[in-house]
């Protein structure tokens, strides 16, 4: 076992990992952790852009886009947050620009920006021209941008070092202290300890616990489900974005950019169907408004397809150059995957699971909390693995890529000046124990469980009975299916027992976390007897304010038995100058 010691370790090596990196590193001895090359991780298949009210285009401010920010989370996101990211946001992008991202200008050379869903003028009064862009490769550009300057910064990573636990001491009262992590080398099989004064989480989301989704093979939940494991809650957890434009039957992504450029979703009978949903912005509602339409449309019979199980988004009306500039990929997604020829024919869409909203509760600081209020001193958490609830319970489209740079680069700030007068905690007895434990008992398993039965079958649950819709009925299957797995896990075994690039290992281990997190996403929305944003309940159809203007804090209980527990709590939302209303588009 290695011992290393830096005084601030980032675990992940996406946007906000390497934004983060970028401050920290100025200021205090840096490693970037990361179970990926940094270039490969996932805000890199970010597509559309980057929102900023720079008012380049239109005329635009920062009150309206967090009045958007605001009421796209249906009155759940924290608005002292909100106001925080949409201050902070002309200057994350300049500071971009700065770094050398290469946006898409208009004929003046200012940076070009388009449409986006949810994105308005004058508090709702129409669509306007807010998104950042660079082509639809802007999450692309950003990861490419950020690790040339972490590159030039001489920032140190450990690639392919996944990160399995992660070490908090209790003090004196019996508060927790963060002490450092322990990760697990690809390449050799073997286990490093990472003794830091401070830690940032910015691992991403969890989008493996369903079947149908845009995220990729990686994103399996593991910082939330290491902070979970070690005691700590988990906010708004039940709340899941479904962006509404994943190729039909793959999941892979379509930028909501199509839209923002005019393109148009329409049923089989070819009908523009937006405009009964959402008649002011039609197909640039909100991604919850426009994914639920679509499931609607299905369900009602005007499906398109020979299983009428899809809709089709529509860009024949636009010139063949400007799809081709401005939406490359995505029009190569669409001939390489389904065939289909956009400038000519109707592609076929359908939700796809996309963005977890809830996370690792954080304040504005980045400050990862153990209850409502209390600080974790010396651990940070930002990006999707976070909830510091910007988001509330629906991410407006291009308020991702935003929020990674502004509280990356506010996670590091705080990090490196804690660890300017931080002391080093003691790491505990023994800091690997748990780790060896647990790859031990997974490679000497002689279990008839296979790791990818066992995950199929949870996707399939999840896509199933906790969707784009959700009832008492559905969400209790899944509970009691993920119960069933969870049991079939504990007999799990790999077949691959050798210690160099043992993925068969690591994806055994990733499997545990997001059976972990899709148990608590689905007790969260059993909880939540309402609809509101990504979480939409057929028996509850309503927003009950009056009940539910809350955040839900899932905490994991432990009893005498070592039976596993999900209590479940609240937590007010922090409104500052938006009560909430009702959302018409």
């Amino acid at each position: 076992m290695q011992i290393h010691k830096y005084d601030t370790v980032i675990v992940g090596a996406g946007g906000a990992g390497m934004r983060a990196a970028l401050e920290a590193s100025k200021n205090s001895r840096t490693a970037v952790l990361t179970k990926l090359y940094p270039t490969r991780s996932h805000t890199g298949a970010a597509q559309g852009g980057m929102c900023a009210a720079l008012a380049n285009v239109e005329e635009d401010n920062w009150e309206w886009h967090t009045f958007d920010t605001v009421k796209g989370g249906d009155y759940l996101t924290d608005q002292d947050a909100a106001e925080i990211m949409c201050k902070e946001a002309i200057d994350a992008v300049l500071d971009l620009e700065k770094m050398g991202l290469p946006f898409s200008r208009t004929p003046e050379g200012r940076i070009d920006q388009r449409r986006f869903g949810g994105h308005t003028r004058d508090h709702g009064k129409a669509a306007v021209r807010r998104s950042c862009y660079a082509a639809d490769r802007t999450g692309h550009m950003i990861l490419q941008t950020l690790f040339q300057n972490c590159v030039k910064q001489n920032v140190e990573f450990f690639n392919e070092f996944y990160v399995l636990d992660l070490l908090l001491v209790d003090d004196e009262d019996g508060n927790k202290t963060t002490s450092g992590v322990v990760a697990y080398e690809l390449a050799s099989g073997e286990v490093h300890v990472f003794q830091a004064k401070a830690v940032i989480f910015a691992t991403g989301g969890f989008g493996k616990v369903f079947k149908t989704t845009s995220n990729a093979h990686t994103l399996t939940g593991d910082g939330m489900g290491i902070a979970w494991r070690r005691g700590l809650p988990l906010e708004d957890m039940e709340f899941y974005q479904f962006h509404p434009t994943g190729l039909a039957g793959l999941g892979i992504l379509l930028t909501e950019g199509a839209r923002g450029e005019g393109g148009i979703l329409r049923n089989a009978d070819g009908e523009r169907f937006m405009e009964r949903y959402a008649p002011t912005i039609k197909d640039l509602a909100p991604r919850d408004i426009v994914a639920r339409s679509m499931v609607l449309e299905v369900l009602e019979g005007r499906g398109a397809g020979p299983n009428k199980d899809y809709v089709y988004l529509d860009l024949t009306h636009l010139p063949a150059e400007q799809i081709e500039e401005k939406l490359p990929d995505i029009t190569e997604f669409a001939r390489t995957y389904l065939g289909v020829e956009p400038t000519t024919e109707l592609v076929p869409v359908y939700p796809t699971a996309h963005y977890a909203m809830g996370g690792i509760p954080t304040n504005v600081e980045a400050e990862v909390l153990s209850d409502n209020e209390t600080v974790v001193p010396g651990l940070y958490a930002a990006g999707e693995v976070a909830c510091v609830s910007v988001h509330g319970s629906n991410r407006l489209g291009t308020n991702s890529l935003l929020d990674i740079n502004v509280f990356g680069r506010r996670a590091g700030i705080a990090a490196a000046k804690y660890a300017a007068t931080a002391d080093f905690v003691e790491l505990p007895e023994n800091p690997a124990a748990d780790v060896v434990a647990l790859l031990e008992r997974l490679r000497d398993s002689d279990g008839t469980e296979r790791v990818a039965a066992i995950r199929a079958e949870m996707q399939e649950t999840m896509d199933a009975n906790a969707g784009v819709y959700r009832t008492e009925e559905t969400l209790k299957q899944a509970a009691a299916d993920i119960k069933a797995l969870q049991k079939r896990y504990a007999n799990v075994s790999i077949q691959d027992k050798g210690k160099r690039f043992n993925t068969d290992l690591l994806e055994a281990v990733e499997l545990g976390f997001l059976l972990d997190l899709a148990e608590v996403l689905v007790a969260g929305a059993q909880n939540r007897k309402e609809s509101r944003g990504g979480h939409a309940r057929e028996d509850y159809q309503a927003r009950d304010d009056a009940n539910y203007m809350k955040h839900t804090m899932a905490y994991r209980e432990v009893d005498a038995n070592g039976d596993v527990s999900i209590r479940l709590d609240w937590k007010p939302v922090v409104v500052t100058r938006y009560q909430p209303m009702e959302r018409k588009y």
